[in-house]
């Protein structure tokens, strides 16, 4: 399943340009909300998601990475803290560049800033989108709205063999629900023909 990012340089050059590997844990914080960007971060294995939490202590999830691509890439050209945590949820391998260095490799190979332009511009649609959606009251148009915009970026051409691959309770910390309603809404979908549940897996 393709998440909410484009950016994938080709490890090589990250390494000629200073980037290293680190391994972390499930679990285990890349950077913490009010962290400064220090360096430029491509998973080479595993998935990371953007969080940080509410008063009461509630968890949104502002988005979810997977292998070979980038994520906290805005805060590099910003002299601004992160807003959110990026936390490893299952064992990962993260490519690390020091800012320096990256924003030298992107002045070297302008083609690397054209395509982190079309990757920043395609989070801040990901970001209008969901909060067209979360606008509504209706559980069910919420998870439309999440499902449509995941859908758009998979690779097959088929009509309803979109496989969504992520745990019931991500889909509620990413459209603001509690898990219970998302399990609800979801139950209503599937009667309506709208998602199918195939061995306890979303598809739309």
């Amino acid at each position: 399943m393709k998440t909410i990012s484009c950016m994938n340089i080709d490890d090589e050059l990250l390494y000629s340009s200073g980037g290293d590997i680190k391994k972390y844990k499930k679990g285990e914080l890349v950077y913490r909300e009010g962290d400064h960007a220090l360096y430029y971060f491509q998973i080479r294995e595993g998935k990371v998601k953007l969080n940080n939490y509410g008063d009461e202590g509630k968890e949104f999830i502002h988005n979810i990475f997977g292998g070979k691509q980038s994520f906290g890439d805005s805060m590099l050209f910003l002299d601004k803290f992160y807003p959110t945590n990026a936390v490893c949820i299952e064992a990962s391998e993260i490519i690390r560049v020091p800012k320096d260095r990256f924003i030298e490799l992107i002045k070297i190979h302008p083609h690397l800033s054209l395509e982190m332009n079309a990757c920043l511009s395609q989070r801040l649609y990901f970001k209008a989108i969901m909060l067209q959606s979360m606008a509504s009251l209706n559980p069910a148009s919420r998870l439309k709205g999440l499902l449509d915009y995941l859908k758009s970026y998979h690779d097959d051409s088929c009509g309803s063999c979109f496989q969504v691959g992520l745990t019931r309770q991500q889909i509620a910390n990413l459209v603001g629900l509690r898990v219970e309603t998302v399990i609800r809404a979801l139950k209503k979908m599937e009667k309506e023909g709208n998602v199918k549940i195939e061995n306890r897996k979303i598809v739309y």
